[in-house]
């Protein structure tokens, strides 16, 4: 089932969010804010209860710290007494504009100035290991992670920064439908969570399907 709801954020900040179980069995995204300044999308790994659990748990925990890095690191505790495991995104809105990011896995950030589309995060996986090495990668490797919550260090968990105004979190099952130039378009007009996941699956999405937009 969708669920999206719009939540304003004092006079600076609004963000809509939205997740659809799409043709899979579970959902095991999940996505959650502390309605103030941290934003977060986790997809669970696999298909199943326990990644629904893992996902759940990562974001809420994550959602409750205003460090992106430090988030990512108690989503990483909340999983030692869940036996699944999650890829994540965490934002924190700057108290004088824009977003720290931080991030686990093949989870995305996007910052947008309503016009022009910039990817923030790299993708932990091993098809981004050899696309940096000039190798190009066979598509199925696109889904194989090289790092999750689990297995999160302060080390390998990626960061990013912007001062861009709005910013979308998505699972791959928004991008990997629409593409950078969807996600775009849809970013450069009435941006919401809803467009971003309905349009999703409209293009034939097949997995679950998570955002959060922030402006």
């Amino acid at each position: 089932m969708l669920i999206d709801r719009t939540m304003p954020l004092g006079t600076a900040l609004t963000v809509t969010y939205a997740s659809d179980r799409g043709p899979r069995t579970h959902n095991a995204d999940a996505y959650a804010t502390n309605g103030r300044r941290t934003f977060v999308v986790a997809d669970g790994v696999g298909d199943s209860t326990a990644a629904a659990e893992a996902a759940h748990a990562a974001a809420q925990a994550a959602a409750l710290l205003a460090d992106p890095v430090a988030a990512v690191l108690a989503a990483r505790d909340a999983l030692q007494v869940h036996t699944g495991d999650a890829v994540i995104v965490v934002a924190v809105a700057r108290p004088d504009g824009g977003f720290d990011v931080a991030w686990a896995g093949d989870t995305r950030a996007y910052a947008s100035n309503g016009e022009d589309l910039v990817q923030l995060t790299t993708d932990h996986t091993v098809a981004e290991y050899f696309r940096e090495r000039g190798v190009v990668p066979q598509p199925r490797l696109e889904h194989v992670v090289t790092n999750t919550v689990r297995h999160a260090t302060r080390e390998n968990i990626g960061r990013a920064g912007t001062r861009a105004p709005r910013l979308v979190l998505v699972s791959d099952g928004v991008y990997g439908p629409l593409g950078h130039d969807g996600i775009e378009a849809i970013m450069a007009g009435h941006a919401s969570a809803d467009r971003l996941v309905r349009a999703a699956l409209y293009a034939g999405g097949t997995d679950n399907a998570t955002a959060v937009v922030v402006s």
